[in-house]
């Protein structure tokens, strides 16, 4: 007979973030998680801050309230440890006692249970736009997170390699990221020709949209660029001035936070996506628009080859030149390149991560996989 699955305790303070690839994330594995523990005797219960969750996290989920805030995120540690501790303490004045600690942002508190961690990247470490402040103190803080947790989860080999050539965790578990949560649209006839550029993610520094503005200012011919994503900070207004001075504000359209209803569409139509990040560690829309059948080209840096495979065309974050080669060469990929690659991503799904997230739950409790 199986061992009970744990009862885990996941500290949500910051899951009422705004869309993106780690929301994306928890939004698709937790309530799968909860579920599968539940069929083996588990629990799973979010301890929700001032910032409220999304809806779709609710199901199945029991929620603990908090007065933990999002921001600051040393605020966050002090409250958040405090507020943990008596979710837990409570817990075991029931017949539930919660068995682990599962977190996914630093600083990780300090809890008297087996605890977890979530690492999507070391974008602190290696990050260039970071502050130096930030990049000094990122070692120290990570590598006591690090030394507190039972296991640590990262999503992809990428990530992986990086920490273990800095760190030295107890165990690392491998939960990457999947795409099956968008119905995938036939092609439309016209993309290839007339169709837009594509990329989808938050208008910030690091996705390193500026290289694409410039790359269309080098071939006139590149096809116009939609950015579908939330702006964070000033980046969408110095974007907006970069386009003018370049002569290609014209061929530029900020579409803003797209629904997952639109996006699809948005794949089906694009002659090409592009993700010229200066660090991803893993890159869901990779995934989304190799499933959708649609042309890719990607930065070089971080988990996006990894995530996209042999083949697909890539340039360095700092040179537009080869970005506008790179997308000249994804325009001309052939169809039956796209539909193998359209089956790998097919492989990947949110189910099967969500098992591996409660095998390394299981494991780190003790309790087998």
């Amino acid at each position: 007979m199986s061992p009970r699955a744990p009862n885990v305790l996941v500290l949500g303070a910051v899951l009422g973030q705004r869309p993106g690839g780690v929301r994306r994330h928890n939004v698709e594995l937790l309530p799968r998680a909860a579920r599968l523990l539940g069929e083996r005797g588990g629990t799973l219960a979010i301890l929700e801050g001032t910032t409220p969750i999304p809806d779709e996290l609710r199901e199945g989920i029991r929620c603990i309230p908090s007065n933990v805030p999002f921001h600051p995120p040393a605020r966050r540690f002090l409250a958040e440890g405090r507020a943990a501790r008596r979710a837990i303490r409570a817990a075991d004045r029931t017949s539930s006692p919660f068995d682990l600690v599962h977190t996914a942002h630093l600083p990780t508190p300090r809890v008297p249970l087996p605890l977890t961690l979530t690492l999507h990247d070391l974008r602190d470490l290696e990050l260039p736009t970071k502050k130096p402040l930030r990049r000094i103190a990122a070692p120290g803080l990570l590598k006591r997170s690090i030394r507190r947790a039972q296991q640590v989860v990262v999503v992809s080999e990428t990530v992986r390699a990086s920490l273990e050539a800095r760190f030295a965790p107890r165990a690392v578990r491998l939960v990457p990221n999947a795409a099956d949560h968008l119905p995938r649209l036939p092609r439309e006839k016209a993309a290839a020709r007339t169709g837009p550029l594509l990329h989808v993610g938050h208008v910030e520094p690091r996705k390193n949209l500026g290289l694409l503005l410039r790359a269309l200012s080098l071939d006139h011919d590149l096809p116009r660029l939609l950015l579908a994503g939330a702006p964070k900070g000033e980046e969408e207004a110095r974007l907006r001035e970069l386009a003018r001075s370049l002569g290609v504000a014209d061929r530029v359209q900020f579409l803003g936070q797209v629904t997952d209803a639109a996006l699809p569409r948005l794949y089906a139509q694009a002659a090409c996506v592009v993700l010229p990040s200066f660090l991803e560690g893993f890159g869901i829309p990779v995934l989304e628009a190799q499933r959708a059948g649609t042309p890719l080209a990607i930065s070089n840096t971080g988990a996006l080859p990894e995530v996209a495979g042999p083949g697909v065309p890539t340039f360095p974050p700092d040179d537009p030149a080869a970005a506008a080669e790179a997308i000249r060469a994804a325009l001309a990929t052939d169809e039956d390149v796209l539909e193998e690659r359209a089956r790998r991503a097919e492989r990947s799904s949110w189910e099967e991560s969500a098992r591996a997230l409660v095998g390394a739950w299981c494991e780190a409790a003790g309790r087998g996989s």
